[in-house]
């Protein structure tokens, strides 16, 4: 697995706000640049064959109309595509709605940028207790597992070994970085740091029951 702290350094995140036709809403969003081109990045984000690799194994129809499932996890329908620049999509899990737009962008000699904005309904009780770890955290796993796919094409996201690799030191110093960061990103958008580290710290507890 990659280093820890190489790959939260490497993650860009910030929280913000929008107002939607239903009510204010909590923006998340990271990003991270890797080494490979533009439509590289968009085959690795978009392909079928190539998703569950770094993320997780995915069904349904991957074009602007289609609907997605995520097995064991969100899924939703595709409602924007602009190849090789991005997608948006629904994000549909336990019965709330959100919404995700990926933004893929050339950084020059050879690199690109993932970014990634997941924007849901500020009545959140899962925002209450873990603060915005609750969506973050996950995120960074997958960015994590995209630096693994594309730094070695033959790294598959295999259950088991994912599961024994957020028992070890190293993933749960990777989940106490990531929750920890997320707080931070939430102290500068205005957070309370006292509230804001609690939630980081039932984050963390959370993903390894610690």
């Amino acid at each position: 697995m990659r280093d820890a702290k190489e790959q939260i350094s490497a993650v860009r995140r910030q929280i913000g706000g929008r107002t939607l036709a239903a009510g204010e809403a909590r923006v998340l969003t990271i990003s991270q640049v890797y080494d490979t081109d533009l439509d590289d990045l968009w085959d690795a984000v978009t392909s079928p064959e190539r998703i569950p690799r770094w993320f997780l194994p995915v069904s349904g129809d991957l074009r602007e109309g289609g609907t997605y499932q995520f097995e064991g996890n969100a899924g939703g329908t595709v409602s924007r595509c602009d190849k090789p620049h991005g997608f948006a999509a629904t994000w549909e899990f336990g019965g709330q709605v959100s919404w995700i737009e990926v933004r893929l962008s050339a950084e020059g000699d050879g690199r690109a940028r993932f970014e990634l904005e997941h924007v849901a309904h500020v009545a959140d009780e899962f925002w209450d207790q873990y603060g915005p770890g609750a969506t973050g955290v996950g995120w960074d796993g997958g960015l994590l597992g995209l630096a693994m796919h594309l730094t070695d094409p033959a790294f598959r996201a295999d259950p088991e070994a994912v599961a024994a690799w957020a028992a070890s030191e190293d993933g749960k110093l990777f989940y106490r970085l990531s929750s920890d960061s997320w707080a931070e990103a939430a102290i500068a958008d205005g957070a309370d740091p006292a509230v804001a580290r609690a939630r980081a710290d039932r984050t963390y507890a959370f993903y390894t029951g610690g």
